[in-house]
């Protein structure tokens, strides 16, 4: 038998990294289990908030706890160095991984039944108004996650060289739950895309100046979006961004009260004959969608994809939705969809697009009535 001066003498004793919990640490310790357990409580109202939706609600609460549980619950544990010399340490090491391993295998097998009750996104709707001069010969062409009926004539659309954009139509009995801010926002922020997005191709001219071709558009639908799980979701997402990881976890969006948009637009020559007209409809998803604490959210950001798939049937001659191609902008693109001043004057007339501040807005989840001024008449001093 080993005597105890031996036992000291021994490598693998000298080598382990023993570690005690002082005061402190237990105190501590104590602090953030009962921390986890009264955000637990919070939660409970949250679950009432939401209804008979429990499957949403329950997986809301995970959502919001997740990152919160990391940051509060993390203990301080003793990093044992993988030693295969000293089996100890093996043995501590394979036990940890096969506790790690199982643990992440049973969270996703609780979150599939979840996740399979739940969309992905918003149901986009197709819904057709009277701005149109004309519905006959309209086609369906349909994208990943958009529907869409339209039509161009490819050889009058390239003959074009001047345009202007008319300020859209936004109707108060289309989205009731918005305000007329809101309305009035989410408008100028259509006609502020097309413009934008149309000036790599052609020239833009004020609404009052003659022009080769006029584009028209009109929202048709606008659902509004859950401030709630929006705001939850942004601030999940901040949350994530604190945890202690190697790689970012992407935190994708609570599929709960997501919205869609269905807009029409038109470009007519300048005897007023149609030359292209497409009725477009998306919802927001829960993977690239923005959320921010605004029944609007949705609606913004909708109208600014719309705004680049209309300009690219113009500038093509063709439906956006066919074929693949990788379009690099040009620099006065980039810079105007920064905020910087537009390629043309004529755009001024819708603002600018708010630029660092939208993407910091973004990222905080603040309502786009924050950080966008709006069109030029009503800009903010």
């Amino acid at each position: 038998m080993r005597s105890a001066a031996g036992f000291n003498q021994s490598r693998s004793h000298k080598s382990f990294p023993y570690q005690r919990r002082g005061p402190l640490g237990f105190g501590v310790s104590r602090l953030l289990g009962m921390s986890c357990s009264l955000l637990r409580v919070v939660a409970i109202p949250v679950t009432h908030a939401f209804g008979e939706n429990v499957p949403s609600a329950f997986f809301l609460i995970v959502r919001a706890l997740r990152p919160l549980r990391l940051l509060l619950c993390r203990q301080a544990r003793a990093k044992i160095p993988y030693d295969p010399r000293n089996r100890l340490c093996a043995e501590i090491a394979a036990s940890r991984k096969q506790t790690v391993g199982a643990r992440n295998k049973a969270m996703w097998l609780a979150a599939v039944p979840i996740l399979a009750v739940l969309p992905g996104c918003a149901t986009p709707a197709l819904v057709q108004g009277n701005g149109l001069s004309s519905y006959d010969g309209l086609k369906q062409s349909d994208g990943k996650i958009t529907k869409s009926r339209l039509q161009v004539k490819k050889e009058q659309v390239a003959a074009a060289k001047t345009i202007n954009v008319a300020p859209t139509a936004f109707p108060a009995h289309v989205a009731p739950d918005l305000t007329h801010e809101q309305r009035v926002l989410v408008a100028n922020t259509v006609s502020r895309a097309l413009c934008i997005n149309l000036s790599d191709r052609f020239r833009l001219v004020p609404p009052d100046q003659r022009a080769d071709l006029t584009v028209r558009a009109a929202i048709t639908r606008a659902t509004p979006t859950d401030e709630v799980a929006a705001g939850v979701s942004a601030a999940a997402s901040l949350g994530s961004s604190f945890v202690d990881a190697s790689v970012p976890i992407p935190v994708p969006r609570i599929p709960v009260g997501l919205g869609d948009m269905s807009i029409e637009a038109e470009a007519v020559d300048a005897a007023g004959r149609q030359q292209a007209a497409m009725v477009w409809g998306r919802g927001a998803t829960a993977f690239f969608s923005t959320p921010r604490a605004s029944k609007a959210s949705d609606a913004y950001d909708l109208a600014r994809d719309f705004g680049d798939d209309f300009a690219k049937m113009l500038s093509k001659g063709e439906s956006p939705f066919e074929g693949f191609s990788i379009d690099i902008p040009s620099l006065e693109k980039v810079g105007s969809n920064i905020g910087l001043a537009p390629k043309y004057v004529a755009c001024e007339v819708y603002g600018r697009a708010p630029g660092i501040a939208g993407l910091v807005g973004g990222k905080l989840g603040l309502p786009p009535e924050w950080t966008d001024d709006g069109p030029a008449a009503t800009r903010k001093r």
